[in-house]
């Protein structure tokens, strides 16, 4: 008779086979561990995901700011007075680096800022140096382009004054000490409180004839000396001189020094006509405290009407690059007609006409000799 295995009775709790309730507890026992797993994961590297959740979250928000914000964010976190090259490195237009960058004055032909200009500077960029205000001042000062008329080799007629003077403008006028009528022009132009220049004689490189009481490269200094008083009260009322010819002697340092050291102690002013290039007229008188000055343009050189013309406006494109200008011209038809036609439209062009003595450079006088320095 067979044997009969009796198994254990089932559970009245459960019903579930014995071999189907240990396979439904591994299951269970593999989804625990996981679940722990990622509960481990989660408590690890929780921080980091909140993190880059977070910078999402921020370009996201950097894409929906104007680029007006951007730019003033930007501005904000650069460093006050960073370059304009930074800003742009960083993003910035170029309206922003225009901005970021210090403000410079424009300068003018001559280096200094136009009159006005450095009160449109912002405080924290335009702190001024002692010349740049000095030469700001100058500028205001200045005003409109001046010109100076220097009219050479009267005392020949005393027409000449009558046409000069219908040009309406101040007119410098140089006069020959020893001509046919130097004595009734003298006189003519003193009544009229014109402003006179006793018009030098000097020896010229090209042999030609200066006129009666040239200075000549062989006189000693006391001859030079002499001729030039002599030349000087031919013309009374004379405030300065300027040389007839002369560019030979006008080279010369020592005999410029004795001529202009009869000025000095009269108070009269040196126009250096330079009609040599080599001419040291000017820094003698400078360096003799002589109030001096340069002529810059030869209105007649080239006597024709169109080389004239020409000239004068070459005279308005200095005055207007320097603030002034010196021309010299002669009593011929073509330049006075030139002239009469050519200064209304200056003046209407905003230009100012004035005598040399206007312009003059005015060194200081130099010490008296065997003056300690200092003044001791």
């Amino acid at each position: 008779m067979p044997i009969r295995r009796h198994s254990r009775p089932r559970s009245a709790s459960n019903g579930t086979p014995p071999r189907r309730r240990a396979g439904g507890g591994a299951l269970l026992f593999l989804l625990g561990i996981a679940v722990g797993a990622g509960g481990g994961w989660l408590a690890e590297h929780g921080a980091a995901w909140h993190r880059l959740v977070a910078a999402w979250n921020g370009a996201a928000a950097a894409d929906r700011e104007s680029p007006e914000s951007r730019q003033a964010g930007r501005a904000a976190q650069a460093p006050a007075g960073a370059p304009a090259a930074r800003l742009r490195r960083r993003g910035a237009s170029r309206a922003d680096a225009a901005a970021a960058a210090p403000v410079q004055p424009r300068r003018s032909a001559d280096g200094d800022a136009p009159a006005g200009e450095a009160a449109a500077i912002a405080p924290a960029t335009a702190t001024a140096s002692a010349r740049g205000d000095a030469a700001g001042s100058l500028d205001a000062a200045a005003g409109p382009p001046r010109i100076a008329l220097v009219i050479d080799d009267l005392g020949r007629s005393l027409e000449d004054l009558d046409r000069l003077r219908r040009l309406g403008v101040p007119i410098t006028y140089a006069v020959l000490p020893f001509e046919s009528q130097t004595p009734e022009v003298a006189a003519a132009l003193r009544q009229r409180h014109e402003e006179i220049l006793c018009h030098l004689p000097m020896e010229p490189a090209s042999g030609g004839d200066p006129g009666p009481g040239a200075l000549r490269a062989g006189m000693s200094r006391e001859q030079l000396r002499e001729s030039t008083l002599a030349a000087i009260t031919a013309v009374p009322g004379a405030v300065g001189v300027n040389n007839h010819m002369g560019s030979a002697l006008s080279t010369d340092a020592a005999s410029m020094s004795a001529i202009l050291g009869v000025l000095a102690p009269r108070g009269l002013y040196f126009l250096d006509s330079r009609t040599s290039a080599r001419s040291v007229g000017f820094r003698v008188a400078t360096a003799l405290g002589v109030p001096a000055a340069e002529r810059q343009v030869f209105l007649d050189d080239d006597p024709r009407p169109e080389a004239v013309a020409g000239q004068f406006q070459r005279l308005l494109e200095l005055a207007r690059g320097r603030g002034n200008a010196i021309a010299i011209g002669h009593p011929h038809p073509a330049t006075l007609a030139t002239l009469a036609a050519e200064v209304p439209r200056a003046q209407a062009g905003g230009y100012r006409f004035v005598v040399v003595s206007a312009l003059l450079a005015r060194p200081p006088a130099p010490p008296a000799a065997g003056a300690a320095p200092g003044g001791r």
